[in-house]
């Protein structure tokens, strides 16, 4: 019974862990956003993020929304307002996430760019393309991120990870990893 516990604590830490408010969806290019003034019709609008990361919003011009989360670009957009509104209550939500793509290549049944509408994991994007093909080289398999200025790659060990013995090589991915099956 201890164990059972032990392992519903676990499990419960670890959903809590992989939504923790560090992991914010952030804008990216492609993502349609719903911004509203209350009180201010002139001031609701639907607006795609353009490839540049940027959005124009009347009064407030172009503003940089790639790379930050709503929270921020609420806070950015509030901070413009001021001055023609006084304590403008404004709302930035996602309508529609196009810009969390991940990629799946190599010795995988169905390789390709997956879009989705939330995080997932490596085992999930190797669900979606359609599991390994018979002449993978499941020990060997590398994810690479890129950030601004850096190249990150991780390892990852299929069977490691099926058995349970390395899941922590089975990291969330973010939008533009590439996940690559030798």
């Amino acid at each position: 019974m201890k164990k059972i516990i032990g392992f519903l604590l676990v499990m419960f830490l670890c959903v809590f862990d992989v939504y923790s408010e560090t992991d914010l969806y952030v804008i990216g290019p492609g993502d349609l956003l719903s911004i509203s003034v209350w009180k201010e019709e002139g001031l609701q609008k639907e607006v795609l993020v353009k490839p540049d990361g940027y959005i124009t919003f009347p009064l407030v011009g172009d503003i940089k929304a790639g790379g930050i989360d709503t929270k921020m670009l609420t806070k950015m957009i509030v901070d413009k307002l001021n001055s023609y509104i006084p304590n403008p209550n404004v709302t930035v939500s996602v309508l529609q996430s196009t810009s969390n793509r991940v990629y799946v290549i190599g010795q995988v049944n169905k390789p390709g760019q997956f879009v989705t509408s939330q995080y997932m994991d490596v085992l999930q994007a190797l669900t979606l393309a359609g599991g390994l093909t018979p002449y993978a080289d499941s020990d060997n398999i590398k994810i690479l991120r890129r950030t601004n200025k850096t190249k990150e790659i991780f390892e990852f060990d299929y069977d490691d990870v099926v058995s349970g013995d390395e899941i922590e090589m089975n990291i969330m991915l973010k939008a533009g990893d590439t996940v690559v099956v030798p």
